[in-house]
């Protein structure tokens, strides 16, 4: 499947990925997402609120988000967990989500561009691609994604280097990614990296978790899994995965396509070409 085909296929499944399609937003524009239940439930989206120059996240979803309380996990900036006390800067996009049970989530998906355009703290950091397959497709296709974002990206081998002070996305079939320390976090389980899925070592299986980090889905052959976390003190690690090369080329279709497929999730799988949000939240009466 081309990747003009997967973007519409995603775009056709709001149910399924439950991402909130945004307007476009005047360049440099702060933006405010509300959502619930791990980006399940839209609540309020507002490409372009008002705020006064460098005013506190606490101020500013007190005002437009009518929150006085900020729990564990439900506060994004850029995709980056924040804290009540950090600044907004120009651009940002700003991501609360009310979910139970609160959970450490340092990174999520569904910001794209972000971080890779913005940064994080008014700062714009530096990105890398690194390939298992350096001249794989699904290399190229995460390569060609960011570019077509604005971002130029370095590439290289995984494991070259931390991510203390650089974005990092690696792509690859989960046995080359799992030694990385970020990456490997996601065998853990949610408590650990804040992502709603867990890979087998031989990462021919991928459990799709529910809210309290339990298997709600196994998925198999052909599945892929774009999902974001972080080693503490170091800036977010991308992971572009899968269980086999079709599960890989699959998650590399959905990081190409963009805001198309990532919008408003915390995490993703993709099987049989279809998106399956990250946590997998059940809807009353299913």
């Amino acid at each position: 499947m081309t990747r003009t085909a997967i973007a519409l296929v995603l775009l056709a499944l709001p149910a399924a990925g439950c991402g909130l399609q945004k307007a476009a937003e005047p360049t440099g524009a702060t933006q405010l997402t509300v959502t619930r239940d791990f980006g399940a439930r839209p609540v309020l989206d507002t490409p372009s609120p008002p705020r006064g120059n460098g005013e506190e996240l606490a101020t500013f979803l007190r005002r437009d988000a009518r929150t006085t309380a900020i729990p564990a996990g439900a506060l994004h900036v850029n995709g980056i967990a924040a804290k009540a006390k950090d600044s907004v800067h120009n651009g940002d996009r700003v991501w609360f989500d009310r979910h139970l049970p609160p959970t450490k989530v340092p990174a999520v998906i569904g910001s794209f561009p972000e971080p890779f355009v913005h940064g994080t703290n008014g700062r714009r950091l530096p990105s890398r691609v690194e390939c298992a397959e350096a001249r794989s497709e699904p290399c190229r296709a995460v390569v060609q994604g960011l570019r077509d974002a604005g971002v130029v990206a370095g590439i290289a081998a995984p494991g070259v280097s931390t991510g203390a002070e650089t974005l990092r996305i690696l792509v690859g079939r989960w046995p080359a990614l799992r030694t990385d320390p970020a990456a490997g976090l996601l065998e853990s389980g949610p408590g650990d990296s804040g992502v709603f899925a867990r890979p087998t070592a031989d990462g021919r299986t991928i459990a799709a978790l529910d809210p309290r980090g339990r298997p709600a889905r196994r998925l198999g052959a052909g599945t892929g899994l774009v999902a974001a976390t972080a080693v503490e003190g170091e800036q977010p690690t991308w992971v572009v995965t899968g269980t086999d090369d079709a599960g890989v080329a699959a998650a590399a279709r959905a990081f190409a396509a963009g805001e198309t497929a990532l919008s408003g999730k915390f995490a993703m799988a993709v099987s049989d070409d279809r998106p399956i949000a990250l946590p997998v939240v059940r809807r009353a009466g299913t």
